[in-house]
């Protein structure tokens, strides 16, 4: 399994779109990645939290934006939920819905036009990385 989720990082790094032409005019790629054993979970927890510490981020809501017309929304009805948004472009839309506590998640959308809606119900973990143009 580490060598899948690798193996789609260095893909997803390597891929770099082409000029905007008719085929490729308003289109985006998003990839989700869940853990499949608590090992997994337990690494992917350990690393969004980092990620919020090394932010200086305080809370357990998090929404960093870089551009414009972007929109973020975060809920949270249970204890002990982590959710963050970041969003590196213009144009940008995620809601992160994460009922029932104990949910771990980060929404990552570069580029343009990206749109995202994701609900946990409670003792979930992923990411979403999604990139438009």
């Amino acid at each position: 399994m580490k060598r899948i989720i690798l193996s789609t990082a260095l893909a997803l790094a390597s891929f770099t779109p082409m000029a905007a032409s008719p085929s490729f005019a308003g289109g985006s790629v998003s990839v989700e990645i869940t853990p499949s054993t608590p090992d997994e979970e337990l690494g992917m927890r350990v690393g969004l939290g980092l990620l919020a510490f090394a932010m200086a981020q305080n809370g357990d809501a998090n929404v960093v934006q870089n551009g414009n017309g972007n929109g973020a929304g975060i809920g949270q009805q249970g204890g002990d939920d982590f959710g963050l948004i970041v969003q590196e472009g213009d144009n940008n839309n995620a809601v992160l819905d994460q009922g029932a506590g104990s949910n771990s998640y980060g929404v990552f959308q570069f580029g343009e036009g990206n749109d995202a809606a994701v609900a946990q119900s409670g003792g979930e973990t992923g990411i979403l990385l999604q990139f438009g143009w």
